[in-house]
């Protein structure tokens, strides 16, 4: 690997796509390539195809995906099945009869069983049912997680695949529909703050356990795995670190200021009650997260104040 490598980077306006790129730019790599929607449907395997054919990257750093929250996987079943395997089939396969020999897949925690030991282990996989609010999201990202195992098995192409814990940073989504938890909850109460500090209603009862990344950790992991080639072909990637949604809930309203009051609502769906993940197999090779979660949350919630005019609406 140099730092003229031609690398792609499906979903590069994302979130994950944009720290990723952000990084590799910072560390020197100078052949990054990156389309928007508009300019290539993932989703249309011809159009893929072509692009392969055309562009012949080294290097593909799959972070295009189709997310959003607990709402939004409750509402759209479907699409979060669908298109999402549509997108990684399509890089995946197209990747491989194109002679790609590095291919980096993002999936996610909610991959792993709802009541899987804790914390989650790479070996859980597959060994119990999912959570129900989101196992059309997590089937697709199994399904592209297996078919990049597949091909390393069969053929020794170096397919690894990164399960990142709950995300969140800059250029997050902060609709209020499709949202995850912090972003969702950053906007809530910075609303409340500018509205005389009114009530923020905060879904479920508030003890679920989750552990967060910072989005610019996640990146450092996705170039160790570039610049390594790693023995095994799944890692998770994670803080290691858990806190209730409730002290979380506290630790965003007061770096926003908020100084009203927040009301749990019971009769909304919690999610899996505890989600911890194993990182020690990927700490153990060299890389660990570096901000902890209250410098990611004021790192988030600036970014948000300085894009606010600018947010666009998630919509599915």
């Amino acid at each position: 690997m140099n730092k003229h490598t031609k690398i792609y980077i499906p979903g590069h306006r994302g979130m994950v796509g944009s720290s990723v790129w952000r990084t590799l730019e910072a560390k020197g790599y100078t052949n990054l390539v990156g389309k928007t929607s508009q300019e290539l449907d993932l989703r249309d395997q011809a159009s893929v195809n072509a692009f392969y054919s055309l562009e012949n990257p080294d290097v593909v750093i799959d972070a295009a995906a189709k997310v959003g929250g607990i709402l939004a996987n409750k509402d759209f079943p479907y699409e979060f099945l669908m298109e999402n395997m549509l997108i990684q089939n399509n890089l995946i396969d197209g990747a491989f009869k194109s002679g790609v020999d590095k291919f980096i897949f993002l999936g996610s925690s909610c991959i792993y069983p709802k009541f899987a030991p804790q914390p989650l282990k790479e070996e859980y996989l597959l060994t119990d049912s999912l959570e129900t609010t989101n196992e059309w999201y997590a089937l697709a990202k199994i399904s592209g997680l297996k078919a990049c195992e597949s091909i390393r098995k069969q053929y020794g192409n170096d397919y690894v695949s990164l399960m990142p814990t709950n995300l969140f940073g800059c250029n997050d989504n902060f609709d209020q529909k499709t949202s995850h938890v912090i972003p969702a909850m950053i906007r809530k109460f910075h609303e409340a703050k500018e509205n005389d500090h009114s009530p923020v209603t905060l879904w479920g009862s508030g003890t679920p356990m989750r552990e967060f990344l910072f989005v610019d950790d996640l990146a450092e992991a996705v170039v160790y795995t570039l610049e390594n080639k790693l023995d095994e072909h799944m890692y998770n990637v994670g803080s290691g670190k858990e806190v209730s949604v409730k002290e979380l809930a506290k630790i965003i309203q007061k770096i926003i200021g908020h100084k009203g009051d927040v009301v749990w609502d019971n009769t909304k769906p919690d999610g899996t009650p505890r989600k911890l993940m194993d990182v020690s197999k990927m700490n153990s090779i060299g890389w660990k997260s570096s901000t902890d979660l209250e410098e990611g949350i004021e790192k988030t919630y600036n970014w948000f104040l300085e894009n606010i005019n600018n947010l666009k609406e998630v919509k599915f």
